[in-house]
């Protein structure tokens, strides 16, 4: 297929436009008239990736390798040396961000990884019933996303409605209507602000509550004709 035609699709099932403004989902590397037999999805891209991968592929990734303006490429520094690893290599890389949050990966996570099927959308953020005591449902979050550690604040021993933002949603507590919040990246005064406000926080790991998007894009890749091989990037941090 061509990238063209990959790209298109990729718009129509969570459109570009919708992205945050701040964002840069998108083609960011390739051409759009070139040829694509491959597909490689992961939540970021990272020499690990790009090692394993073959010459002429397509990356579609959920966090932006380029974020904002280059001035510079400095061959031995993030990100210029993924970049020039990736046109040696003749690799297309197209971004899934914002637009993929809103449109399929928060539902994603809540229905299919957390198991709760009473959601709604709002937005960046999923609302769903948990009705659960709240050391059960830190519990079952543990569990379910492999998490080694679960960082919480606890503000009621009964969670009734949940919201769940992937990746970094501290910045939304202000606005979450529920008795708990979950979401990654949580910083110290969001975690006062959230205690005094009676909002109870479980904090899922960026990465870990993200890598799911490769199994998730995947699904609907299995419709064009082409091969789409669900890979990750590795988690920078490490737990010891």
């Amino acid at each position: 297929m061509r990238l063209c035609e990959i790209y298109n699709f990729l718009d129509t099932l969570s459109p570009f436009a919708s992205q945050a403004s701040w964002d840069n989902s998108g083609l960011l590397i390739g051409n759009m008239k070139s040829e694509v037999e491959k597909v490689y999805l992961s939540l970021d891209v990272d020499s690990f990736l790009l090692e394993s991968i073959e010459r002429n592929a397509l990356v579609i990734t959920h966090h932006p390798l380029i974020f904002s303006g280059i001035k510079k490429l400095d061959f031995s520094q993030y990100p210029s040396h993924l970049i020039r690893k990736m046109i040696e290599k003749n690799i297309s890389l197209i971004a899934m961000h914002t637009n993929f949050d809103v449109s399929h990966l928060n539902a994603y996570v809540v229905s299919k990884v957390l198991g709760f099927k009473n959601f709604v959308q709002d937005g960046f953020v999923c609302y769903f019933d948990a009705n659960m005591n709240f050391d059960d449902l830190a519990l079952h979050v543990k569990k379910v996303l492999k998490l080694d550690i679960v960082r919480c604040v606890v503000s009621g021993s009964f969670v009734k409605r949940c919201a769940i933002t992937t990746g970094s949603g501290g910045d939304l507590i202000g606005k979450i209507e529920a008795d708990c919040f979950l979401s990654g990246d949580f910083k110290y005064h969001q975690a006062l602000e959230a205690k005094e406000n009676n909002l109870s926080l479980i904090d899922i790991g960026h990465f870990e509550s993200e890598c799911h998007f490769s199994a998730c894009l995947g699904e609907y890749l299995k419709k064009l004709p082409l091969t789409a091989i669900i890979s990750n990037s590795k988690n920078p941090f490490e737990y010891k």
